[in-house]
């Protein structure tokens, strides 16, 4: 009898270990996934392990995509583009302006008064446009989705603004040229850095604010840094800022096509919608954690509003007249842009 209760436990292990063994051999592709914010950011926890989940489960189990936050593979967040072309990683989350020029025709949905206030309508005015104006600056990589975020709005560590004049002189931070841009037709000086970097240049002095989302209030903790949050009527920001995912092409190219479908049947046209949702949800989330302790949050009048947008305008056209200078036509991207926007807004 003992040796009975000896087999049956043996056969009992050896199907367990079966079962762990199978599990393991059905995740045939392992891909590590690397971006610039902490693990629990509403990036990582809201979209990406989301997105990355569904991939996962798409496959069949065939697929494993491990997130590598905070840089933790190494290098600056910049740097992030040229380790996906280079298969350093397969995947990158990252912002397209880090790095300048790279991407051009993106520029347009991060212009002043193109993009207003409504990600969900900007991304899918993105996915609109990808395959006939977009995909040709994106070398290297096959891109799985594009996004913006909730718009630049302005916070600011103790001086209230409420029309142009009030920024002249401040050093502000913008990710972005086409945000430094944007801060130059205001007067005020362009400070480029990574977000991670903020808090610190805050709590120095190094810049008087920054033109970010309050998305980003919570992981960097920027209530404690500030005292104003200040955006313009009807929710209306200042430019916004593209991102992208995107896996090494050389990766992509030597994937079977049903992990190829697994990515894609994951990257569709409503996931681009959620995750504007995603982007949207979680700017209303920051903006109550600043107000909650203690900050003003500022929303401008009608009036004030038009203001900036007049002084922004050139913006747009010192854009148009940059990259048609590149062979692009701008003005009618611009118009692009505008249009589908103005579709998916439901404004037309």
């Amino acid at each position: 009898m003992k040796y009975i209760n000896m087999l049956g436990s043996a056969i009992v292990g050896a199907a367990i270990a079966l079962a762990g063994s199978s599990t393991v051999m059905a995740q045939e592709f392992t891909f590590k996934l690397h971006h610039l914010l902490g693990a629990k950011a509403p990036a990582q926890t809201q979209m990406l392990e989301p997105w990355a989940k569904a991939v996962e489960e798409n496959s069949g189990g065939r697929v494993k995509i491990e997130i590598y936050p905070a840089m933790s593979l190494g290098g600056r967040p910049p740097e992030l583009v040229q380790q996906v072309r280079d298969g350093v990683v397969d995947l990158v989350w990252t912002v397209n302006g880090y790095t300048p020029g790279l991407f051009p025709r993106s520029e347009a949905f991060e212009l002043p008064f193109v993009y207003v206030n409504d990600p969900k309508a900007a991304n899918l005015a993105m996915y609109d446009l990808f395959e006939s104006d977009l995909k040709e600056e994106y070398k290297g990589v096959e891109v799985m989705f594009l996004h913006v975020h909730a718009g630049q709005a302005i916070h600011m560590r103790d001086k209230l603004v409420r029309s142009p004049s009030d920024m002249e002189g401040l050093k502000m931070r913008i990710p972005t040229r086409t945000g430094a841009w944007i801060i130059e037709a205001l007067g005020a000086s362009p400070t480029a850095m990574p977000v991670p970097e903020l808090p610190q240049a805050l709590s120095k002095g190094v810049v008087d604010g920054a033109f970010i989302p309050w998305e980003i209030i919570p992981p960097l903790k920027i209530q404690e840094q500030t005292k104003y949050q200040i955006e313009g009527h009807d929710l209306a920001r200042f430019g916004t800022t593209t991102f992208q995912v995107s896996m090494n092409k050389a990766r992509w190219d030597s994937l079977p096509d049903d992990i190829k479908k697994a990515f894609k049947d994951a990257s569709g046209p409503e996931w681009w919608a959620e995750v504007g949702d995603i982007w949207r949800a979680s700017d209303d989330f920051g903006i109550k954690l600043a107000t909650d302790a203690g900050n003003e949050h500022i929303i401008l009048t009608e009036e004030e509003t038009n203001a900036f947008r007049e002084k922004l305008e050139p913006v747009v056209q010192r854009w148009i007249d940059e990259v048609s200078a590149q062979g692009i036509d701008g003005a009618g991207l611009v118009k692009k842009a505008r249009e589908a926007i103005a579709k998916h807004s439901g404004k037309m």
